[in-house]
């Protein structure tokens, strides 16, 4: 069963609450010592997640009516993707993840784990054969936790924010 039980594309009037998930998201990773999307915090967003939402790129996870997770899937490659992949950046194949967040009144319960599994599910159904996503190179935990799920690290990258592990999952 799953743990969330709708799953809808975000329309405009999401943004308030996807918003405030992702800000609440950077909050709790400062509280954990994370720089990773400080950003937020100042009101920078460099996913451009309203613009996001109007192109239907960014997926709702809900325990009805409760918000309990979200994520960007890009079907083209943002300013940030072609920054850390390059030439690799011109592949149409590939979908770009981005924001992964969870509710945190549902943290622990494998939200993120049942999100990613529905993103594989689905990546085809959006014309897509490869998921590329990219975490802080320091943050052992996501780096693991992305390779359980069968993703291969493909390399690292660095930016002005600092330096990346890039992954690639073939679907």
């Amino acid at each position: 069963m799953s743990i969330f039980t709708s799953v809808t594309r975000a329309d405009s009037d999401d943004t308030q609450d996807i918003m405030r998930l992702l800000v609440n998201t950077a909050e709790w990773l400062l509280s954990k010592g994370s720089n990773q999307w400080n950003g937020l915090l100042r009101g920078e967003d460099s996913h451009n997640t309203p613009e996001a939402i109007n192109r239907g790129e960014v997926y709702i996870f809900r325990q009805d009516p409760k918000i309990v997770g979200m994520v960007i899937l890009l079907q083209e490659p943002n300013a940030w993707d072609l920054d850390l992949w390059g030439a690799k950046a011109t592949d149409k194949s590939a979908i770009y993840l981005h924001r992964l967040a969870i509710n945190r009144n549902f943290a622990g319960k494998g939200i993120g784990r049942n999100i990613m599994s529905w993103v594989d599910s689905n990546a085809p159904s959006l014309g897509k054969r490869v998921i590329r996503l990219d975490c802080l190179a320091n943050n052992e935990v996501l780096n693991d936790f992305y390779r359980q799920l069968g993703y291969e690290h493909v390399g690292n990258a660095s930016n002005s924010y600092g330096e990346f592990s890039k992954f690639e999952k073939r679907v």
